[in-house]
């Protein structure tokens, strides 16, 4: 049986920081809509209503692109241990680059991972669970560090040269921002944080 509530209980913080995994679901006004797993350290509850977690650079920029038109986001949770759950968060998501303010604070929060790209800020406003029942048992063997050696690997000109290549559009043609020093490029002399929400 499905229960909603307005906020995180601290049981649904608990479970939420045991899982690996977690899915983002977001989609512009219209075009393809856009479901990516994430894994790593890197998604943190900050308070009942507030979520962040940090994106590395990746083959897509699908999350970005699509809360520059529509700022709703689910993150869902999945238990595929012996005890089902599924926790869904609903709520109203923004974009947080290098060159905002609240970056070097929010970044704290993460290991130093190499390529970081942007900061998920999502503010709540619903939280369901759900019994899970159908879906099945999985084990967990441990973490891929392929990204993290990729992005090692690449440095930081070479991750500024794929975000050029693969970032900065979506899969529907749609353009995205990103802070020039991201792209390998000086900012402007008079440039100074842009506390702009992406």
């Amino acid at each position: 049986m499905a229960e909603r509530y307005p906020e995180l209980l601290p049981k649904h913080r608990e479970f939420i920081e045991q899982q690996h995994i977690f899915f983002v679901a977001t989609a512009a006004a219209e075009g393809h809509i856009n479901v990516s797993p994430k894994g790593m350290d890197a998604l943190r509850v900050l308070a009942p209503d507030h979520i962040i977690w940090l994106n590395l650079t990746g083959s897509g920029n699908e999350t970005h692109a699509h809360l520059l038109e529509n700022d709703r986001m689910t993150l869902m949770f999945c238990s595929f241990d012996q005890a089902p759950l599924i926790l869904r968060v609903y709520g109203h998501a923004s974009v947080i680059t290098p060159d905002h303010s609240r970056w070097p604070d929010l970044l704290a929060h993460f290991p130093p991972y190499p390529g970081p790209r942007q900061i998920v800020d999502l503010a709540i406003e619903l939280v369901q669970t759900s019994c899970g029942f159908g879906v099945p048992r999985y084990e967990y063997l441990g973490d891929r560090d392929t990204l993290v050696r990729w992005g090692e690997q690449k440095g930081d000109e070479g991750l500024a040269a794929f975000r050029r290549k693969y970032n900065l559009v979506s899969l529907d043609g749609k353009p995205i921002p990103l802070p020039p020093h991201l792209l390998g490029e000086a900012p402007a002399e008079d440039s100074e944080p842009d506390d702009s929400y992406s």
